[in-house]
């Protein structure tokens, strides 16, 4: 009991002494009391605590702050060791640090070169209109039944030619995941299927089912051609967010291409 007290009176006096290094200053950043003989720069202690917590600095609660204070502490004292001065000139180590500086401020100049080159909405738009003219003019709905030989599949044609009921085949026969629902695969534009399926899809009228078998990489495939329709492309607004990625993505690329072009050789 004794042992548990202690503790308990431990935790709340670190608690108690480390309390204002959840105050907020003027500037917005938070102050770590650095113990050990160990100063930690304010702005190295936040950046630190919010990668840790994954939350803005202001809102740690005194134990976080005091667990990660702890942390860097010792990161403090280990980088600061005697041993640290000769590991520095070791060829590893020091290929290692100048990988990790130049990946860092790789990241933050193409994070700067993206935050003024930012995609308009004029760029977005035109992309847009680009991608509406690539996309395909029609969706499908089918069924299938994957079986894994030709023979077996076209036997099922048999069966179908006969009048069997396409869904209860699927149920009773293919392997695909969609035979728990008839083989049902709902609706879906071509490029979603591998290209042996699409085409076999498109060559069909609504309501025909392929007589020959069709070959993929999954095995054998009997398909229903159920419907089809007009395909309508997702609003604007519904995609803002994807075009403006996809353009500011490609701005960089052309200037990293220009980089390249310019590079000494």
């Amino acid at each position: 009991m004794t042992c548990s007290i202690r503790a308990g009176a431990t935790r709340a006096t670190r608690l108690a002494m480390f309390a204002g290094a959840v105050a907020i200053t003027a500037s917005g950043t938070l102050w770590a009391q650095a113990d050990a003989g160990v100063k930690i720069d304010p702005t190295v202690f936040n950046m630190y605590l919010e990668s840790r917590i994954q939350k803005p600095a202001e809102q740690a609660t005194a134990e976080e702050v005091v667990q990660v204070r702890d942390e860097l502490t010792d990161i403090y004292l280990l980088s600061e060791d005697s041993r640290a001065e000769a590991l520095r000139e070791d060829p590893r180590i020091k290929a290692q640090i100048e990988l990790q500086t130049r990946a860092m401020l790789a990241q933050a100049v193409a994070a700067d070169f993206i935050a003024s080159n930012a995609a308009t909405d004029e760029e977005m738009r035109a992309l847009y209109e680009e991608q509406i003219q690539l996309a395909p003019a029609s969706e499908f709905k089918a069924r299938h039944i994957l079986v894994e030989t030709q023979s077996e599949a076209q036997a099922l044609v048999t069966e179908l030619d006969g009048g069997a009921d396409f869904a209860e085949l699927a149920s009773a026969n293919s392997t695909g995941p969609s035979a728990s629902s008839g083989g049902d695969l709902g609706w879906f534009p071509p490029d979603r299927m591998v290209p042996e399926f699409s085409t076999a899809v498109q060559a069909l009228d609504n309501g025909e089912f392929t007589e020959t078998p069709v070959q993929t990489q999954f095995g054998w495939h009997v398909i229903l051609r159920e419907d089809s329709r007009e395909a309508a492309p997702p609003p604007y607004d519904s995609v803002v967010d994807v075009l403006k990625q996809e353009v500011e993505g490609q701005k960089l690329r052309d200037y990293m291409a220009n980089l390249r072009k310019i590079a000494p050789e």
